[in-house]
């Protein structure tokens, strides 16, 4: 029984310093981003960095590629947020395509079905088919939210709902308890979001 206590109280701090300032850095990369920040670009890459070695750690294999993807892209959306607008300037907040969506929903079905397969008979991944879900839906999110598509919000939103279990599972409860505040901070995103958009609509209007 206190063996069991002090395991758990253990995880609960933390398997390492490492998670903790991967989870600190991590929601500060998402408030910026929420706030339309662009030091939420330099952040996150940090951020991703360390969570390499701590999904790693944990048998969370897709997540620990997807930070190398998201490091990529995050270079790419920083670019793309500075000249991505008309004559290369800001980029302004606007509504999701339906060419995107449609890419972006075959490539969440693509990915789960292919890459789930594989870690679930090539791997000791616990949850294969949920991390490759949750992996693909959060580069179709940051693919998203480079592009500063408003919709971004609502994959964020998706994929915080499914990591909190996930990661709460894994043991990993400090970082269980950022996708929990990273519901809120996505919910807060998109209310800002849309205010922004509704803003510059007026200005063209």
């Amino acid at each position: 029984m206190l063996h069991s206590l002090y395991e758990f109280l253990t995880a609960a701090v933390g398997n390492s310093p490492l998670e903790w300032v991967a989870v600190l850095t991590g929601f500060a990369c998402v408030w910026l981003a929420a706030r339309e920040s662009l030091w939420n670009f330099p952040i996150a890459i940090f951020s991703c960095a360390l969570y390499i070695v701590v999904y790693r750690r944990s048998g969370l294999y897709s997540d620990s590629l997807l930070q190398v993807m998201f490091i990529a892209l995050s270079v790419y959306g920083w670019y793309e947020w500075l000249y991505g607008g008309r004559n290369k300037t800001e980029l302004p907040v606007s509504r999701t395509r339906p060419w995107e969506w449609a890419v972006s929903v075959g490539f969440i079905v693509a990915f789960t079905t292919g890459f789930g397969y594989y870690l679930a008979h090539n791997t000791d991944a616990t949850v294969p088919y949920w991390d490759s879900f949750t992996t693909a839906s959060s580069l179709a999110a940051q693919y998203l939210l480079m592009r500063k598509r408003l919709e971004n919000w609502w994959l964020w939103i998706m994929v915080d709902i499914i990591y909190v279990p996930v990661l709460w599972y894994k043991q990993l409860y400090p970082t269980s308890a950022l996708y929990a505040l990273y519901l809120g901070l996505a919910t807060y995103g998109y209310i800002q979001w849309r205010r922004q958009l509704y803003k510059e609509l007026k200005i063209k209007n």
